[in-house]
């Protein structure tokens, strides 16, 4: 398991909610910091992917967890 700076609980939130939540925690973050995303919006997988490709922050992983979908992103 890889280590992180900050963790966002989205569970609960619909799209575009946990991307919007995300956004502006790795504002605030630097850069090479982990943020770590609970969600549990099945939408959220698809949705954490194009957000690494388009923000150019790296998503380091991406799975699933009692329930939850659980997101690494890397700020770049």
């Amino acid at each position: 398991m890889v280590n992180f700076d900050q963790e966002l609980d989205a569970s609960g939130l619909n799209c575009p909610l946990p991307i919007l939540r995300a956004k502006k925690a790795l504002t605030a973050m630097n850069a090479g910091q982990i943020l770590r995303i609970l969600a549990t919006d099945p939408g959220a997988v698809k949705d954490f992917d194009a957000f690494s490709r388009q923000t150019g922050n790296v998503l380091l992983e991406s799975g699933e967890e009692d329930s939850k979908f659980i997101f690494l992103i890397q700020k770049s």
